[in-house]
C-alpha cells in the first residue's frame, strides 16, 4: 500500500471513529460524550457505577480526554482528533482506556471475551450487532469462541493506524481492502 493510500485509509478510519465518539453528531466531541462510553459499557454488561473496574475505566478515559483535548477548550473537533490520533496516542493513552473497557466487559476476568460479552461492549460503543459479530469472527482466529484482550487491542490499533483490521467491521467498513 502506498503512503498516499495509507493516509487516505487512516483518515477514513479516523472519521469513522470520530463519528462514533461524536454522539450528538454536532461535529465536536465533548468531555461528557467521551466519558459516556464508560457509562454505556457499564450499563450494557450490568456493572454498578461503584465497581472498581468502572472506576478504573473512568480514570483511563479521563487520561485520554486530557491527552486528546490538546487546547483544553472542552471540545475536540475532527481536525484536533485527526492530529492527535495515531500510534503514539494509542500507546500513550488509548490502549489503557480501551483495555479498561475490555476489562469492564470481561465479567469473569479471564482476559477473554465471549461473543456475548464482545457484542455487548461493541454495541455499547455504538456499533451494530451484525458488525460486532463479523469482527468477533475475524478476531477469534483459533475458533475457540473467545477473543483475547491483546487481539482486541491490536485490532483497534491496526484499524486506527492503517485502516486495515478485523476491527474494521465494527466501524461499518470492510475488514480488509
Amino acid at each position: 500500500m502506498s503512503e498516499a493510500t495509507t493516509v487516505k485509509v487512516t483518515d477514513a478510519a479516523k472519521r469513522r471513529i470520530f463519528a462514533m465518539l461524536d454522539v450528538d453528531g454536532d461535529g465536536v466531541i465533548s468531555r461528557a460524550e467521551y466519558l459516556s462510553r464508560v457509562d454505556r459499557a457499564a450499563a450494557a454488561v450490568g456493572r454498578e457505577a461503584g465497581h472498581f473496574v468502572v472506576a478504573a475505566a473512568y480514570a483511563a478515559h479521563e487520561e485520554v480526554w486530557a491527552d486528546m483535548d490538546g487546547d483544553h477548550d472542552g471540545r475536540v473537533t475532527f481536525e484536533e482528533y485527526r492530529t492527535w490520533a495515531g500510534h503514539d496516542a494509542f500507546e500513550r493513552s488509548c490502549r489503557p482506556a480501551l483495555g479498561s473497557l475490555f476489562d469492564l466487559a470481561d465479567l469473569d476476568g479471564d482476559g477473554r471475551l465471549s461473543r456475548e460479552e464482545f457484542t455487548r461492549l461493541r454495541v455499547a460503543s455504538r456499533n451494530t450487532a451484525s458488525d460486532a459479530d463479523r469482527a468477533f469472527d475475524d478476531l477469534d482466529t483459533d475458533h475457540d469462541g473467545l477473543v483475547e484482550r491483546d487481539a482486541y487491542l491490536a485490532g483497534i490499533h491496526d484499524y486506527l493506524t492503517t485502516g486495515v483490521s478485523p476491527m474494521g467491521a465494527v466501524y461499518g467498513s470492510p475488514a480488509r481492502p
